[in-house]
């Protein structure tokens, strides 16, 4: 037994109660009745149990806390989980939606539904009509006219949270990063004086309901995708660190509201976008880091900071020893593997052995990755998972062309492929020539040595082809 928001897959499913006022003010008998002629398989005793409770939730006791204004967001949050039974801890986002929800001097309860409706309609674009049904009132509203867009938008590239909204809005406006400051501002607070001042509330209300505006904007959104997508990062599974994505776009809107040339805009924000997923930037908790880096933004120009923070990271000791080291993993959701990759979209390389298929093809069409020394033949002998699954062993593959190579040795099957060649019967694949064969192993980051290579050399493979892998991230980073 569970609530939920209602959505359109709800409402086609009959199982669900669509709605619980009808419920509560009805008939328990009537009810169940209704209820089992939908779904007569379920047990009638069972089923009038869990309505009755239902029906009974307007009599249960609600306790009340009284909190004071005065109390600090880390104080706030102790309480709210010292008094949750299940111990769930409550997000900054969440305490600052509820601030945002509660007001209604400033508009704060209709930015709650923008934000909400939003992030709804950014996954579920056939919510549209529900909000023009049954909710009219905002539907003549500002933010509606500005979101309408997304009834037809099926791209899911970014489908951001209201956590992600709000967290964009705030810190791309408000040149902060903690949103416990963003509630603090919303109730009025004045760090100077830690006092409280309704002009400031009014104030921060104006600035936040600026900031998810320019975040909803059609154009805004979009060109932002264009930047990210005109990276190689064409697909939602190459994109794993939701906070790096949202810090771009906030650059994005930090870059625009200063004026920045939009060409230079666009390569900016690309390098921050892979920077900060080389470096992990954002990884865990990110705030004190949102922070720090929209105080450097708004105070010193922004390829100032940029090259400061590239001098000190992406050093050569980075590309060569530290990156190399880091494509020494099993891991195929590494974020190392997904720039990789990005870095072949954005060169517009082929497939492993495809004379046309692209590996932009494959990603988008969801193909598979193979190992360039077959999975099957380093088991026989003797690997386990963690050595035959290295992401140095990864490649995009058409299945028709592994099919064909099956659990062969490297050596194997470029004689398969070299005997082709001379009888030129492309039984393998497309390549017909030298040329185009090594120009594949080249884009495909591929040292020429794997055509003679067995199991023994496995290891040595593995080492060469980190290399080459890095030094095409490399190159691929600064030619953004």
């Amino acid at each position: 037994e569970r609530f939920e928001v209602q959505n359109p897959a709800i409402l086609k499913d009959k199982t669900w109660l669509h709605d619980i006022s009808e419920v509560i003010n009805g008939s328990v008998l009537k009810i169940v009745r209704e209820y089992l002629k939908l779904n007569p398989e379920e047990n009638e005793e069972h089923i009038e149990k869990t309505i009755t409770r239902l029906i009974n939730i307007p009599k249960k006791q609600i306790g009340l806390i009284e909190l004071s204004p005065d109390l600090d967001i880390e104080t706030v949050t102790e309480i709210f989980i010292r008094i949750n039974s299940k111990g769930v801890v409550l997000s900054q986002a969440d305490f600052a939606m509820s601030k945002i929800a509660a007001d209604t001097e400033n508009g704060g309860n209709e930015l709650r539904k923008a934000i909400d409706y939003f992030c709804h309609l950014s996954i579920a674009p056939e919510f549209y009509k529900h909000i023009v049904d049954n909710d009219k009132e905002f539907a003549k509203s500002e933010y509606f006219q500005k979101m309408n867009w997304l009834k037809t938008e099926n791209e899911d590239l970014y489908d951001p949270d209201y956590n992600d909204l709000i967290r964009v809005a705030f810190t791309s406006q408000f040149n902060r990063g903690r949103l416990s400051d963003l509630v603090s501002l919303l109730s009025g607070r004045n760090f100077e004086t830690r006092t409280y001042e309704s002009e400031i509330s009014q104030q921060s209300f104006i600035t936040l309901k600026k900031g998810v505006l320019n975040f909803i904007n059609e154009t805004n959104f979009k060109r932002f995708l264009m930047i990210i997508k005109s990276a190689g990062f064409i697909s939602p599974d190459l994109i794993r660190s939701q906070n790096a994505i949202n810090f771009a776009y906030i650059v994005y809107l930090k870059l625009k509201d200063l004026g920045v040339n939009s060409v230079a805009i666009e390569s900016y924000v690309k390098r921050w976008f892979v920077y900060s997923v080389l470096t992990g930037r954002y990884s865990g908790s990110p705030e004190s880091l949102f922070d720090f880096d929209i105080k450097q933004i708004s105070q010193k120009p922004f390829d100032e900071y940029l090259k400061e923070k590239e001098d000190g990271e992406l050093s050569e000791a980075f590309w060569n020893a530290s990156l190399p080291q880091s494509l020494d993993t099993s891991v195929a959701s590494s974020p190392y593997f997904h720039v990789f990759l990005a870095s072949q979209v954005k060169a517009n390389d082929r497939g492993f052995l495809s004379k046309d298929v692209s590996v932009s093809d494959l990603i988008s069409l969801r193909g598979d990755i193979h190992h360039l020394f077959p999975k099957d033949y380093l088991k026989k002998n003797g690997l386990d998972r963690s050595k035959y699954n290295q992401i140095a062993n990864y490649v995009f593959m058409q299945s028709e062309i592994n099919i064909k190579v099956g659990n062969k040795p490297p050596k194997e099957y470029f004689d398969l492929i070299k005997n082709q060649m001379i009888e030129n019967n492309r039984l393998v694949s497309g390549l017909s020539t030298e040329k185009e064969l090594l120009d594949n192993l080249r884009m495909n980051c591929i040292p020429v040595e794997l055509m003679e290579m067995t199991i023994s050399d496995y290891q040595d493979f593995l080492s060469l082809r980190r290399k080459l892998m890095a030094n095409k991230m490399k190159e691929y980073y600064f030619g953004l």
